[in-house]
């Protein structure tokens, strides 16, 4: 099982922040590691999903669940990673932390590079982040 923390503290309301983050669609803008997303169904905030990671143009399926302006938990149910990816955003005097934790695990002959993509994915997360913080503020 791979653990990965990251946060980063934007100077912008929880609304702006939300408003960037829950963009679903347009999330390969920010998350570098995201080629494509594709929507197969919608009901509500729950969202299932085909997704194209950038690592060999691997496939997953996620079923995503938005929590407006608190949480988005995306849950990887096929493909190479299984696990989850939680985004929570918090108020902080005049701005929001927004915060990512990864519980995953690298499927099949993947799991053989694990510590190498957690690497990766840690460096992919903060530069997402960083992205993110510069889209908002």
């Amino acid at each position: 099982m791979v653990v990965i923390e990251s946060s980063v503290r934007i100077d912008a309301s929880r609304d702006k922040v939300w408003e960037a983050v829950a963009d679903l669609d347009n999330e390969p803008e920010f998350w570098k590691g995201t080629v494509s997303v594709r929507n197969i169904s919608k009901s509500g905030n729950k969202i299932e999903r085909e997704v194209t990671l950038a690592f060999r143009n691997k496939r997953c399926m996620q079923e995503v669940s938005l929590e407006p302006k608190e949480k988005i938990f995306v849950k990887f149910t096929k493909g190479v990673i299984i696990g989850s990816k939680t985004i929570t955003l918090q108020e902080d005097k005049g701005g929001t932390i927004l915060n990512v934790r990864w519980d995953i695990t690298m499927r099949g002959v993947m799991g053989v590079f694990s510590g190498m993509l957690k690497g990766h994915i840690r460096g992919g997360t903060e530069s997402s982040l960083r992205a993110i913080k510069a889209s908002v503020e």
